[in-house]
């Protein structure tokens, strides 16, 4: 499995405000990039998965409304999680 208990933990531990907070901005946004960088290699060796495609599609837009929120609210957040994510260009 790619997303074991521990593997999470340290993305939480990270991104988040602290170990037990899985629902900050930074800790999901991390998580989904985790998620989003399995799916595209996934995709890489088996192009004609749809049901992938279409599940890697809807992570990128929970992702993508998490960051516009974050953009709107906090910019410093937004700016300080893209960077550390390099996620934009």
């Amino acid at each position: 499995m790619y997303l074991t208990a521990e593997v999470k933990k340290k993305i939480i531990s990270t991104h988040g405000k602290s170990e037990t907070n899985t629902g900050s901005a930074e800790a999901q946004i991390a998580l989904f990039t985790h998620r989003i960088n399995h799916l595209s290699g996934h995709l890489k060796k088996s192009p004609k998965d749809v049901n992938t495609q279409r599940s890697l599609l809807n992570l990128v837009g929970k992702r993508r409304s998490l960051l516009d929120h974050l953009k709107k609210t906090e910019i410093g957040r937004y700016r300080a999680i893209i960077k550390e994510l390099d996620i934009r260009k």
